[in-house]
């Protein structure tokens, strides 16, 4: 169910809505929105992390971030970078790199994967910031280089690729998704959603199947959701106002 829709049902527990970093990103990228999560919802579960990482086309003469920032800072306005789309996960994954390295990248923005990761193969677009979900096959193969995963710590299924934190301390990227309702919903609803959604995502046949996908189970309680939310709408308001990013 839409953000919207949900969060102005009855609260009665019946009425989910999916949660995505876009949630949070939102707040900040649209003006006048009718609802806000941070206002009107309640976290109930965590589903799913996305790691993200710098792919690149294996042209560009750069395998590490400082070999990267040194390139982009040689060749100022010639290395382009992809993102799935203007207002993104990616395209502020980018910002904010571009803020920390002080690197003057040139945003290329498509629309989602299918797009970007053509153009990427290709050497049209250098760098792409996504998920490892649509990169992780390419990057096996070959095709493409890891310079760097976006989050916290290193992935497991690529543990020779450091983060970018290890070397521009205090970078990090999370994507997630998760499940909410509108504020007001009982607590004792919201807390049995929870229970059963963690416990599904504790089965070793889910954890399986997001391994597959690049992906990674995220289990926290209500609270724990609440606080990330509020946190990662924080942070990419900062990125948004920083770099002046527009809706298209």
């Amino acid at each position: 169910m839409s953000v919207q829709a949900a969060l102005t049902s009855p609260p009665d527990g019946y009425s989910l809505v999916f949660i995505a970093t876009s949630t949070a990103i939102n707040a900040t990228l649209f003006e006048n929105l009718s609802v806000n999560f941070l206002r009107d919802g309640s976290s109930v579960a965590g589903l799913v992390r996305l790691p993200h990482v710098i792919a690149s086309h294996p042209s560009l003469p750069a395998t590490t971030v400082p070999e990267l920032i040194a390139h982009a800072k040689a060749n100022a306005g010639k290395i382009n970078v992809a993102s799935y789309g203007t207002g993104t996960t990616s395209h502020l994954a980018n910002e904010l790199f571009k803020s920390m390295a002080d690197v003057p990248l040139v945003h290329v923005p498509y629309r989602g994967d299918a797009q970007a990761i053509p153009d990427l193969l290709s050497g049209r677009v250098h760098l792409y910031f996504a998920t490892l979900t649509a990169t992780l096959p390419h990057i096996r193969s070959g095709a493409l280089r890891a310079l760097a995963v976006l989050g916290k710590t290193r992935y497991d299924a690529l543990p020779d690729v450091p983060t970018v934190g290890e070397f521009l301390p205090g970078y990090e990227v999370d994507a997630f998704n998760g499940i909410g309702v509108r504020k007001g919903t009982p607590r004792e609803i919201i807390e049995r959603l929870n229970r059963e959604i963690n416990a599904g995502l504790a089965s070793s046949a889910i954890s399986a199947r997001f391994a597959e996908l690049a992906a990674i189970p995220f289990v926290v309680s209500p609270v724990e959701f609440d606080a990330h939310m509020a946190a990662a709408t924080e942070k990419w308001a900062k990125v948004i106002r920083t770099a002046n990013i527009k809706p298209e």
